[in-house]
């Protein structure tokens, strides 16, 4: 995942880190978090589920170092056949909310490859669009304790690739 350039500067202004915990990693493109092109690329390990792929033990947190206010996307969800990305905010009563838009879901073309050696079988899913879904910039604004209006309702965000792998008996 890959945030919109200047979304970071855009959240620095106003005093918002975002990182990732847990069983992620992350680095900055640009010069620093200010700039005004930089970005913030997320490898974040999933797990394919029936209801869709998860990010299990994996937060993106943004926090707010003026009041050291955080909050916190636990696990998201990402469901390519609703075009949503799902997570648990703790802070917002532990509930699972819509909290990115995949705009382009429809678009969307897997393209399968398998490696004969490995019999592993590979899924990529690449150049999903996302958005911060309708609500969530006002959460995010409030939670964080921002003025009101901050964060602009569905903002982008940035993109996303998945790759799903898995072992096939039969090559």
């Amino acid at each position: 995942m890959k945030t919109t350039p200047g979304l970071l500067s855009s959240l620095e202004s106003v005093g918002v880190v975002l990182y990732v915990q847990g069983g992620a990693t992350s680095g900055i493109i640009g010069d620093s978090l200010s700039a005004s092109n930089s970005q913030i690329v997320f490898h974040i390990p999933i797990t394919g589920t029936k209801s869709g792929v998860q990010h299990v033990g994996s937060n993106i947190v943004f926090f707010n170092t003026a009041n050291n206010s955080q909050v916190q996307l636990r696990n998201p969800i990402i469901d390519l056949a609703t075009g949503v990305v799902t997570a648990t905010i703790p802070q917002a009563s532990n509930q699972s909310l819509t909290v990115l838009t995949i705009r382009n879901s429809a678009e969307l073309k897997a393209k399968v490859s398998t490696d004969k050696k490995t019999r592993i079988r590979s899924t990529a899913y690449t150049g999903a669009t996302l958005s911060l879904a309708p609500g969530v910039a006002a959460t995010l604004s409030e939670l964080l304790g921002l003025p009101v209006n901050t964060l602009t309702e569905s903002a982008n965000f940035g993109s996303a690739d998945v790759t799903l792998k898995r072992v096939v008996k039969k090559v």
